[in-house]
């Protein structure tokens, strides 16, 4: 396992094996290292250390202190993606896994809660039997027909991991399972780009939830991305729910009213539009027409996000984690330190975000 993770952390790095060599000084050869990452040999502790600082990768990672892997990878990404991006994303979702099942151990929690709304996975044979999961789904989870105010805090409620992090820009999200020691349960994980509008994570994080729920062997990949979409867009904005807001049936749509329902709903513009035609209240010729002049330029700029540009990534955080942490370190089961290396924030923001600003402030003086 630590010549995987030494692989992973190499290539997220850039470098061949010859250039990590250099990196370290010439402790050792680009043979040796490429025999740590083949498993023929185990490096010595100061070697180690000597690999995680040229990486810049901490030594827990590299020695996998909880024994976890990726698997079942499925990026969401553009054609130009390299082994780069893809190793930078890996490595970084483990070495954040891995804090995340640290606070749940010392909290004696269970980590594996993803309890899912379906009995098993789903054989979906067309697109419009997402329409049937989604509305299943919802009811299976008592969500009513009122559109969803937090799309990231209900699935991490429902057990899922999900991570909003700075990501390459030409990969949007990706899920995997997390592979534990024998004995405990895979983890589902659902990784989303903080690069992208609050709009189109709400949309990906109901997209990536539908690729939880299904069989694949029964969609062609370009139909199930379809059916996720189709999905996706049932689930936010749920048919009754849209038809008493708009009407069954619309010959047009003004732009002040589609800006009144993407608010409403929390979902970008031109979701909407396909929406309202995936329901038939407007029809082919109408969602052309639209896209053609007040939605004109949609598909590629959201019209008034919901989400500052400024402030990209902070609308809809995921919350779970930082509230186990700030939990374990008000029970004293963790030291301020160890908050703030789990949390990888500041001592000083650790002591506010636990005493609050007054306090901190008073015992700082």
């Amino acid at each position: 396992m630590i010549g995987t993770r030494i692989k992973l952390a190499r290539k997220k790095a850039g470098y061949s094996l010859r250039d990590l060599a250099e990196a370290i000084g010439g402790k050792v050869s680009a043979q040796a290292i490429g025999e740590y990452e083949r498993g023929e040999m185990t490096p010595s502790s100061d070697i180690l250390i000597a690999l995680g600082k040229a990486l810049g990768v901490t030594l827990a990672y590299l020695m996998n202190s909880q024994g976890i892997e990726l698997t079942s990878i499925d990026f969401r990404i553009k054609a130009s993606t390299n082994a780069k991006d893809r190793s930078r994303v890996e490595t970084e979702v483990i070495e954040w896994l891995e804090r995340y099942l640290q606070i749940e151990q010392i909290l004696e929690l269970d980590g594996t809660n993803w309890k899912q709304p379906v009995e098993q996975l789903e054989a979906i044979h067309s697109i419009e039997e997402s329409e049937d999961l989604a509305n299943r789904v919802r009811n299976h989870w008592q969500l009513g027909f009122d559109p969803i105010p937090n799309m990231t805090e209900l699935l991490e409620e429902k057990g899922l991991k999900v991570l909003i992090v700075d990501l390459p820009e030409a990969v949007s999200s990706f899920t995997c399972l997390v592979k534990r020691p024998a004995g405990l349960c895979d983890l589902p994980v659902i990784v989303v780009n903080k690069k992208c509008s609050l709009e189109r994570r709400r949309i990906t994080l109901a997209h990536e939830l539908f690729h939880q729920l299904i069989d694949p062997q029964y969609l062609s990949a370009k139909d199930e991305e379809k059916a996720a979409n189709r999905f996706a867009g049932a689930f936010l904005m749920p048919r009754y729910h849209l038809e008493k807001e708009v009407g069954k049936h619309r010959h047009s749509l003004g732009y002040q009213e589609l800006i009144s329902l993407k608010r409403i709903y929390r979902v970008s513009g031109a979701a909407l539009l396909v929406r309202l035609r995936d329901i038939g209240v407007i029809d082919s010729s109408v969602l052309t027409y639209m896209f053609q002049s007040v939605a004109r330029n949609w598909c590629t700029q959201e019209p008034e996000e919901l989400e500052p540009e400024n402030k990209r990534g902070e609308y809809e955080q995921p919350r779970r984690f930082e509230r186990l942490c700030y939990r374990a370190l008000a029970e004293d089961l963790i030291s301020l330190a160890k908050a703030s290396e789990l949390l990888r924030t500041s001592l000083e923001k650790v002591e506010i975000g636990l005493k609050g600003p007054q306090l901190s402030d008073a015992n700082s003086r």
